[in-house]
C-alpha cells in the first residue's frame, strides 16, 4: 500500500498462488499509526484506489468496516483508463523496489529474511523521498 507520492505505507508478503484480494485486509492492518497533532493516531487512509482484481464483496466490506472509502473499479463496467492515473504510482513504487537486486528475484527460502529485505527497501525509498522534498 502506497500513498499519493509513492511512499510505502504498509507491506504484507503472501505466497505467489494466493489472490491479491485476499491480502487486502492484512495490508490495511499493516499501516502503522501516524500522529497528526493531538488525539489518537490515524491508522488508515481516507480512501483506497484499487484495480478490478479487488472487485469483491469482501474487499468492499473490509474497507467499509475500517472506515476507508473504496474506489474499486468494477469488472465489466469501468474502464481501466480512469484507474491508470492512480495505478502508475503503485507501479512506480514497485519498480523502485525492483531496483534492489535481491528483491527482484527471491533467493531466500525463509520468509522472515525476505520480509526484512522488503522492509529495508521500503525504508530506503522513504529516505529518498525525504531527501527529495527537503
Amino acid at each position: 500500500m502506497v500513498d499519493r507520492q509513492g511512499t510505502p505505507l504498509g507491506v504484507r508478503l503472501s505466497p505467489a498462488n494466493r489472490h491479491d484480494s485476499k491480502m487486502l485486509a492484512p495490508t490495511l492492518e499493516a499501516v502503522p499509526g501516524v500522529r497528526h497533532g493531538q488525539g489518537r493516531p490515524r491508522k488508515r487512509p481516507d480512501k483506497l484506489h484499487a484495480d478490478k482484481a479487488y472487485d469483491h464483496h469482501r474487499c468492499r466490506t473490509g474497507c467499509w468496516t475500517r472506515r476507508v472509502s473504496p474506489r474499486i473499479a468494477r469488472r465489466g463496467i469501468d474502464s481501466s483508463e480512469r484507474l491508470g492515473r492512480h495505478r502508475w504510482v503503485v507501479e512506480r513504487t514497485l519498480a523502485w523496489l525492483n531496483r534492489f537486486r535481491r528483491l527482484a528475484i527471491r533467493y531466500e527460502r525463509r520468509a522472515d529474511i525476505h520480509e526484512a529485505r522488503v522492509i529495508l527497501g521500503c525504508a530506503l525509498i522513504c529516505l529518498n523521498q525525504i531527501r527529495r522534498f527537503c
